[in-house]
């Protein structure tokens, strides 16, 4: 994943990576956008995680929005 690059949450589409740190400092959890929800400002994504279960997430402090080189073109 050495290509990866950061980005803005409107920026983000299927096939990115999401990190959000935990509260507490643990260690940051990790998944993988495979839909991308609602519209503007109110995005919000269906994310596989690395922890084997699925869920919507949506953005806040603290939450890294990574492109993969592998993404579908928009």
């Amino acid at each position: 994943m050495g290509s990866e690059k950061q980005l803005v949450s409107g920026d983000a589409r299927a096939g990115d990576w999401i990190e959000a740190d935990v509260p507490g400092g643990g260690p940051s959890r990790r998944g993988q956008i495979s839909e991308v929800l609602g519209s503007g400002n109110h995005r919000h994504y269906r994310v596989r995680w690395d922890e084997a279960h699925e869920s919507i997430f949506y953005p806040a402090d603290g939450a890294r929005i990574i492109r993969s080189e592998r993404s579908d073109a928009p």
